[in-house]
């Protein structure tokens, strides 16, 4: 959710230094407005038909603020279906969404400034009592940072801005003595536990009442977060030092942008998506300017604004040149890898783009500003909202639409910039949908899917904050409004700061650090705030010529025929199978996979293969259908491998015989414990379940409580089996390889992916086992019973106890002793082959990996034979995840690794054979710590 502000006018008395630059840029955009407005054949609209829609942008707020206060209030949200509050815990858990919902009555504090701006002072007059009455921010509960930072910190400084605006015009809130800014910086102070870090980017998550290190807090254990959510607090965080006079707000605020500026790419001047808070490493390096990056941006350059600070608008103006040389490819703005920036790192684009058009306006960049808005106006006249995600032939990738507001944020900027009444056509496009599709009883429910109309039960605080903000102005005019925009800066959740605090309380030096290390391009500047002269060159048609070859763009990438496939699975058009939604062991998306001719060969390790002959699809559009399902199977795991990737755990053997000497390498998995941060591990005895395959109730729940569960792989997902086994009382959970002969000496690290559904309900560590590694438990329980081990993140060293035990077993047995003599292969943790045989990509992964939302990520193969699509070629594999060690062609195989497979296979004394290992186990144990897994 971002929001642009607009180069906006001056600081008022408070603040000269600004009121020379972007008062005239506010006086060019106004004149670019009326020689547009006057022009011949524009189609301006009636002042009439104006004030019509600003009313109707009343009458439609009022319904959804009615309903929060009626049904709602003090809760933090309105759940619009079922009429009632949205109160954290109360509720099933929505995962990372409910980070922002804190228990202080988020929608009525980021809807303050919003009363104000459309005229509603004595509602705002009655909400700030009620927040200063019945808001407590000294809550127990965990909330995101970010989200509290720009909803709620951000609410009530707007709601402090407008309220002593209001006072010094000496009508309202005469009573008001700063209670909201007291408030903010209650609030700011509990924020700061979380820049307890040495890079100073600050933890995603703090506890409001425990804050972040305490032992109640619940959360600090984090290593990652996302650009944005580092890079969006400068604006909060020093208006609350300037209005406070308290500088340690913003320094804070500032160390953690600098911080980022310094770990950008150097070649590429991008940034990644995710970056880790201790080392500054990018976790995720693809860079674009949608969600996860998209308000870092829009921050370093309001910075600039608001506080007159030119490295911000350097260090903007250098990342504004990349983007626009490798992430802008007009109309689309798509991913790159920050290494190979030429390379894009996916083929969709997610809905949070929208709010750049609006912050080129800003930069003064217009062209691509009205090509990208014009681009994303025509998928919304397709799919009456903007989808979360599409692709980029504009097809509906993620078909949610939680009422965001960026693209009417854009359009109200670009209408500002233009005067071009076409972007008042798009407004009123924008309230007809919203009134037709999203409207209900109780308020605007989001969309669960666009292409259905389905509802979702969720109207979040910042439809309220921004998206009847950005309408209302649109259609207002000057004399409509009860103060001059002009004087604030809108946040990034169209919260208004007062432009004069760039002049007050600078407790901060402005030292310039950027250009000591960055050549900058003189070109870079000659776009901010520029003269609309020369961005209209005198021509009021200068608007529509760049959009009239963009009208038909949608529509002519994505034809809307109904395929062969789609028609013989049902009555009438079916959207064409998606990867993320597809399952090996779903006999309908087999046939489907038929039609589009694409193959499945089941390979001999389990895994599946998927091959395209584009000559055997039932028709050309299924042939295309399957082209595209192949290109998103790649790229699907390819975003994964990065997204998901995790390191190997290990089941170590700790009953007798072994004492902790047989390490065996495993597979973690997507969800249940992590044993990354549960140091000690889970220790337990081991126990067959039944049924074996743990696919249903778990019918000898006596033998396996409190026991670490072993089950086999097959037959239902992974999350299905973890929940079983954890009903009947397993502290963790074992799935062993069904494939006979699998091993992790010559397969890729396996991850076990959910179920595409909500996994928190799971609390025990699972973890996988290939087949070989798999009977070496199987066979331990067959002759000694009792088998206790460890599953933990890595090996750990045998105390004092087992080394005893174990030189008084090796004084007694000495063939053992002989056997620990020898060297054999075995659990070769370091390096696992990539080799795949000639002709062949990597491996799609078998059911269980492939589920909805969490395909497994490592084992992806897919081909492209045969094509008759122009410009097909060959779908080249991702890399499998999470291997260790340099990768060793299949013939470099050494002699002892061979005579291990032997041994394996030998079942005569399976005994033997691993105690006989116990060397190399330990030898793989020390590569373990080495690598440091």
């Amino acid at each position: 959710m971002s929001g642009a502000a607009g180069c906006q006018g001056g600081g008022g008395d408070r603040g000269p230094r600004w009121r020379r630059p972007w008062k005239l840029l506010a006086l060019g955009l106004l004149s670019a407005s009326s020689v547009l407005a006057a022009a011949p054949g524009a189609g301006a609209m009636s002042k009439e038909e104006k004030r019509r829609l600003g009313n109707q942008v009343l009458e439609m707020f009022d319904h959804a603020y009615s309903n929060y206060m009626e049904h709602a209030y003090p809760a933090d949200e309105l759940m619009p279906l079922t009429c009632r509050g949205r109160v954290r815990g109360q509720e099933p858990s929505r995962g990372d969404v409910d980070d922002a919902l804190g228990k202080f009555s988020l929608t009525l504090i980021d809807t303050l400034d919003t009363l104000v701006v459309l005229n509603k002072t004595k509602e705002f007059e009655e909400a700030v009592k009620k927040v200063i009455k019945d808001v407590n921010l000294d809550n127990d509960i965990v909330v995101s940072v970010f989200e509290t930072n720009i909803r709620v910190l951000g609410g009530l400084l707007g709601g402090h801005s407008v309220a002593i605006m209001l006072k010094e015009k000496g009508e309202y809130m005469q009573w008001y003595n700063g209670e909201l800014l007291q408030m903010a910086k209650e609030l700011g102070y509990k924020l700061l536990p979380a820049f307890n870090t040495t890079s100073g980017l600050p933890y995603p998550r703090v506890n409001l009442k425990f804050g972040v290190r305490h032992p109640e807090a619940r959360t600090g254990t984090e290593t990652d977060t996302c650009t944005a959510c580092a890079g969006t607090l400068i604006l909060e965080f020093a208006a609350l030092s300037r209005f406070t006079g308290t500088s340690i707000f913003e320094e804070y605020a500032r160390k953690a942008l600098d911080f980022i500026w310094e770990k950008r790419q150097r070649s590429s001047n991008l940034v990644g998506v995710t970056i880790n808070i201790h080392t500054g490493d990018w976790v995720r390096k693809d860079s674009g300017v949608g969600a996860g990056i998209d308000s870092y941006y829009e921050y370093l350059l309001k910075a600039y604004v608001l506080l007159g600070d030119d490295s911000f608008l350097e260090r903007f103006n250098t990342h504004y040149d990349a983007i626009m040389r490798y992430i802008s490819q007009p109309p689309l703005l798509l991913d790159v890898h920050i290494h190979k920036p030429m390379l894009n790192a996916r083929t969709w684009m997610d809905s949070l783009l929208a709010f750049f058009p609006g912050l080129q306006v800003l930069k003064g960049d217009i062209r691509p500003a009205i090509e990208t808005h014009e681009m994303l106006y025509q998928v919304i006249k397709k799919h009456n909202f903007l989808p979360e995600a599409f692709t980029t032939d504009f097809r509906v990738h993620w078909a949610q639409h939680p009422l965001r507001p960026e693209f009417a944020e854009s359009t109200y900027f670009l209408y500002k910039a233009t005067g071009d009444p076409y972007y008042l056509e798009v407004g009123k496009t924008l309230i007809e949908n919203l009134n037709k599709y999203a409207r209900v009883p109780c308020g605007f429910a989001a969309m669960k899917d666009v292409r259905t109309g389905s509802h979702e039960d969720r109207m979040d605080s910042f439809f309220l904050a921004e998206m009847f903000k950005y309408l209302y102005l649109l259609f207002a005019d000057k004399e409509d409004m009860i103060f001059d925009i002009e004087d604030y800066i809108f946040t990034t959740e169209a919260h208004l700061l007062p432009l004069w605090l760039s002049t007050t309380n600078q407790t901060v030096s402005k030292k310039n650090t950027t250009t000591e290390y960055t050549e900058l391009d003189d070109s870079n500047f000659d776009w901010t705030c520029p003269n609309t002269q020369i961005l209209f060159p005198n021509d009021p048609m200068f608007a529509q010529s760049i959009r009239e070859p963009l009208k038909n763009v949608v529509d002519k990438s994505c034809p809307r025929g109904i395929s062969r496939a789609e028609e013989s699975l049902g009555s009438g058009p079916k959207p064409p199978l998606r990867a993320r939604d597809f399952m090996a062991s779903n006999p309908e998306h087999l046939e489907i996979l038929k039609k589009m001719g694409v193959s499945l060969i089941h390979l001999k390790d389990g895994r599946v293969q998927l091959v395209q002959h584009a000559v055997q699809a039932a028709s050309s559009l299924d042939a295309e259908d399957g082209l595209r399902f192949m290109q998103e199977m790649i790229e699907l795991s390819s975003q994964q491998q990065k997204e998901q990737q995790l390191p190997p755990r290990a089941v170590q053997i700790v009953s007798h015989p072994f004492f902790g000497r047989v390490v065996l390498t495993a597979g973690p998995a997507q969800f249940g414990m992590d044993l990354s941060k549960h140091k000690a591990g889970t220790r337990g005895f081991v126990a067959t379940i039944k049924p074996y395959n743990g696919c249903s109730e778990i019918t000898n729940p006596e033998a396996v409580k409190e026991k670490i569960a072993l089950m086999q792989r097959g037959q239902c997902m992974f999350a299905e089996k973890a929940r079983n086994i954890q009903k009947a009382g397993a502290i963790g959970g074992i799935v062993i390889d069904d494939n006979e002969g699998s091993s992790s000496d010559t397969a890729p690290l396996f991850q076990m992916a959910g179920d595409g559904k909500n996994t928190d309900d799971i609390t025990i560590p699972m973890l996988f086992l290939f087949n070989k590694e798999g009977n070496i438990i199987l066979d331990a329980i067959r002759e000694y019973e009792a088998v206790e081990v460890l599953l933990s993140d890595k090996a750990k060293d045998r105390d004092l106890e087992m080394e005893s035990m174990d030189q008084k077993l090796s004084e007694n047995d000495s063939h053992k002793q002989n056997s620990e003599e020898a060297t054999s292969a075995s659990q070769d943790v370091g390096a696992v082959s990539e080799e795949s045989e000639e002709g062949e990509s990597s491996d799609v992964t078998d059911p269980e990996s492939l589920s909805p939302a969490d395909a497994d990520s490592d084992s992806i193969s897919i081909s492209n034979q045969d094509s008759s699509v122009p410009g097909t070629n060959e779908a080249s594999a991702p890399e499998p995840a999470c291997t260790q060690g340099d990768h060793q062609p299949q013939e470099q195989k050494t002699e002892t690794e061979s005579n291990s497979k032997v041994n394996w296979d030998n079942k005569v004394q399976p005994m033997e054979s691993i105690l006989a290992d116990w060397n190399e186990d330990i030898e793989a144990f020390e590569m373990m710590e080495k690598d440091e897994l």
